[in-house]
Parts: C-alpha cells; structure tokens; sequence
C-alpha cells in the first residue's frame, strides 16, 4: 500500500529534526557543558517537542494504515488515543512554542494536510500556562544554581522589569495558542466551504 505524500513529507520533516538534534549535541559550545546543558535554552527544547511531534504524527500514520480494513475495536481505540495526543501536542506545544523559530512552515503545511481537534480552550490555555511558567521558573533555577541568567539580557534589567518580561512572555504564549486555534479553524472552514460548493449541483 502505497504511502500518501503527506505521510512522506511528515517522515521526511522526523528525519531532518533527529539530524539537527544530533548535529546540535555535537556542537561543542561552553554553554552546553554548564548546569542544565542544551536543556537550558527554548530553541533546543522546541526541536525537542517538534521531533516528538512529527514521530507522534509518523506513528499515527502507520497505526492508520494498519489499521485499515482491519475490522480491530481494540486497534480503532488505540489509533484514536494516538490521534487525540497528536492534536493535543499541536495545539498547546508544537504551534505555539515552535512559532517563534524557523519550524513553523513545517507547522502550517502539518495543519494545512490535516485536521486536527483542539481541546477545549480553558484546558489548552491552562497547559500552556503550565509550560511557560514550568520554563521560566527552570531559567530562574538555573540562576539560582550558577548565579548566571541562561539569556543574558536578564542581567542587565532589574527585579521589575524580569517579572514584567516574564509576564509577557506567559501572555505571549497565550495568544499564540490562541492563534494556532484561529488558523485551524479558518483552513478548515474554508476547506469545508469549498468542498460543499463543489457538492452542489450546477445550474443549467
């Protein structure tokens, strides 16, 4: 059985993540090699979450294609749980905190081939809440650990002003959630609108 382009693309996008993520941990940086390591800095932890994004995404194409024709409740169920954590990782992880790196095409192309179910958004913006605090207080436990801010322009502002960025960067993150649902909602909708257009019967 043949494999759509889409499933292609999304094993293509799993490969160059893992290759970046092993080229990264190959560098030799200092930063890489105090208190926290690569695990420090957001750009690393994104192109964590994007691999394990698109290997979630990979999975659940083959369970799909598995599943197919199968005729298996058990199977059926399990490819749903799959496909539930797959639209649960984009809308609170994958969208918001990769928007502010160079993955996004790769994000935009994921939820222009597919539907994806955001969850409510009281809950989706209380786990994206969860992880931005969760972040920030890790930078400040870095801090508090080396006496060093893992971005140094936090030491050159004081108490107030870190409190007010950390605050905006939370709101930021808020908004972006908000933004990834806005964008799906749209593109399907107007997939929807242009399917039922081409449905309808033309007039003679």
């Amino acid at each position: 059985m043949a494999l759509v382009p889409c499933q292609v693309l999304r094993v293509a996008i799993l490969l160059s993540y893992c290759s970046i993520l092993c080229n990264y941990k190959a560098i030799e940086m200092p930063s890489h090699q105090t208190y926290g390591g690569s695990w420090k800095f957001l750009t690393f932890i994104d192109l964590v979450i994007q691999a394990v994004f698109f290997g979630i995404c990979v999975l659940t194409d083959l369970s799909s294609l598995l599943t197919r024709g199968s005729g298996s409740q058990e199977q059926e169920r399990q490819l749903k749980k799959l496909i539930s954590l797959r639209d649960w990782m984009l809308a609170v992880l994958a969208f918001p905190v990769g928007i502010h790196t160079t993955v996004l095409p790769f994000i935009l192309i994921e939820m222009r081939t597919s539907h994806h179910a955001y969850p409510s958004r009281s809950s989706g913006l209380a786990a994206i809440c969860t992880f931005s605090v969760g972040y920030i207080l890790w930078v400040c436990w870095v801090h508090h650990v080396t006496g060093m801010w893992v971005y140094p322009f936090l030491e050159h502002i004081g108490p107030g002003a870190r409190i007010l960025f950390f605050g905006s960067t939370t709101i930021l993150m808020n908004f972006l959630y908000l933004l990834g649902e806005v964008l799906n909602s749209y593109i399907w909708d107007t997939q929807r609108s242009m399917e039922e257009e081409k449905e309808k019967p033309k007039l003679e």
